[in-house]
């Protein structure tokens, strides 16, 4: 790996700025990609954008920015993009600083922007040298997400058709499936969920394979339009739906006939249910009955006194006496069988009686 320390000025950097909105963005005479396929759409709100206008005309020191060095001789952006089209778009007039847009400069102040000076580091190194430096170094700006990272290794025609259906603003995965998802598409949450759904959680084994074999990902949108109209076709629609693990519970339940009446008398009755901690696991309960997805709620502190004192210590079940401390609270009917979290249901076992009373 070879790292080198070089300075350019503004005017350099800015000298060929384009921006091709989906098919990229150049500047540095067109030798620097701004935009390449780990980066994430400009996400710099307007604070954050005249910041970097404001630390350049005031000559304070901006934060170094990293360059990867293409075989070629070109170079792209690991890190620096926000300040970097931050800085291009001042100077190319698309907004306004402190209510002055650039060509309102006088040449002296235009002078000062563009000769002031930036610090680059230029890597050269492999395909893993650089998914390392993405992972360590410590970039002072907004950092990549894990997927984002990934994005930079298995760069592909098949990432870009992926990209095209789920990582940029109002696309298909978004239009369709947005009630259901959390995060954003052009963060690529949306990308590493579908990834994540697919692959069973084995996104970079997915992604390595497919980057290679693939020229477009048909399969991965087609199998993302199954589980949303699945999901569209046999629940009706709640916004604790939003972010549940879809694919997970497609991939392993998809194919079983659901009476969706009386699947839908059930999720009703668990969402008025007091004792249900976790509505989001009701989607996950009503195939595998695992009460661990609901997170039933315990009973309270006071609650555990209060029976501790009128049994005076005594389990119920073995009949020795313990400390609080050596007790737990206990359901006498239990929650799945219409038993709730009440003080005239609560009951103190010892450890335990408890767990082989929850073992049966």
């Amino acid at each position: 790996m070879k790292i080198e320390l070089h300075k350019i000025t503004v005017r350099e950097l800015t000298e060929g700025y384009v921006d091709n909105q989906e098919a990229g963005v150049k500047a540095y005479g067109g030798k620097l990609d701004v935009r390449p396929p780990f980066q994430r759409e400009f996400v710099y709100n307007d604070k954050e954008r005249d910041a970097v206008i404001e630390t350049i005309t005031q000559d304070f020191p901006l934060n170094v920015m990293y360059w990867s060095v293409n075989d070629d001789g070109t170079f792209e952006i690991i890190d620096g993009q926000q300040r970097t089209v931050s800085i291009c778009q001042y100077v190319n007039g698309d907004f306004a600083h402190l209510f002055r847009y650039f060509d309102n400069l006088t040449k002296e102040e235009k002078d000062q922007i563009l000769n002031y000076e930036l610090y680059i580091y230029r890597c050269t190194g492999s395909d893993k040298e650089k998914l390392k430096w993405f992972k360590t170094i410590n970039i002072a700006g907004k950092k990549l997400t894990n997927q984002e990272l990934l994005n930079a290794v298995y760069a592909s025609p098949w990432l870009s058709d992926a990209k095209r259906y789920f990582s940029k603003s109002n696309c298909g995965a978004y239009l369709m499936g947005n009630k259901y998802l959390t995060g954003s598409p052009i963060q690529q949450d949306y990308l590493e969920t579908v990834l994540d759904w697919i692959s069973g959680g084995q996104i970079e084994q997915y992604m390595a394979e497919h980057s290679i074999k693939d020229s477009d990902a048909t399969a991965l949108w087609l199998y993302f339009q199954q589980v949303i109209n699945w999901v569209q076709a046999k629940f009706k629609y709640r916004s604790v739906m939003k972010g549940v693990d879809w694919g997970a519970i497609y991939n392993k339940y998809g194919q079983e006939h659901i009476n969706i009446e009386k699947m839908e008398q059930r999720i009703s009755a668990l969402i008025q249910d007091s004792d249900v901690g976790n509505q989001k696991g009701i989607y996950w309960y009503v195939f595998d009955a695992d009460e661990r997805h609901l997170q039933i709620r315990a009973f309270d502190g006071n609650t555990k006194r209060r029976q501790y004192e009128k049994q005076k210590g005594i389990c119920p079940i073995c009949g020795k006496h313990f400390e609080i401390e050596q007790m737990e609270a206990d359901h006498i009917t239990p929650w799945s069988q219409g038993g709730h979290t009440t003080p005239d249901n609560c009951q103190m076992l010892c450890r335990d009686c408890n767990r082989r009373k929850s073992s049966k």
